[in-house]
């Protein structure tokens, strides 16, 4: 499971509005004062995503308040498999395409190469579609919705 700490910032019926600070990678690295990835995160503020989802009192047996600590969660197959696809199937589109473009070339049936490249580019964009298609298909864009796992209590409770 993927997780990240989120903070209450609004409560709606049966809805419930999360904050959660984005982080850069490029601030734990050693080469991070020479690196232009590096200069780059340093000088821009770090941005927070905000979420709304659904919320049961009933699921977690707690009711949540504002400035409530939660933790969400995704499942690290679903992430991993969303990736690969989101990658790799415009990538084949192109390569497949690009090939049959080529060989149709080299059995003189088209007359020019830049019709070859329009295969290979309508393949990727192909590629792209699927995977897009792919993404917004009920269950695996359900899979993919963070959910809260766990409530934190909030740091003024502790006091």
């Amino acid at each position: 499971m993927i997780k990240e700490l989120a903070n209450v910032v609004a409560i709606k019926a049966g809805q419930v509005t999360v904050t959660s600070q984005i982080k850069s990678s490029c601030s734990g690295c050693a080469q991070v004062d020479t690196c232009g990835s590096g200069q780059i995160a340093k000088a821009l503020p770090q941005a927070k995503l905000t979420l709304t989802l659904p919320y049961d009192i009933n699921t977690f047996g707690k009711t949540l308040k504002l400035g409530d600590c939660v933790v969400l969660a995704l499942p690290e197959k679903d992430v991993l498999s969303s990736a690969g696809q989101v990658y790799l199937l415009p990538l084949f589109g192109l390569i497949a395409f690009s090939a049959f473009g080529q060989w149709l070339v080299n059995q003189q049936i088209l007359p020019h190469e830049l019709i070859a490249l329009g295969f290979g580019l309508t393949g990727g964009y192909l590629g792209y579609r699927l995977a897009k298609f792919k993404q917004k298909q009920g269950e695996h864009s359900e899979n993919l919705q963070p959910k809260i796992i766990e409530v934190l209590p909030s740091p003024s409770q502790g006091k």
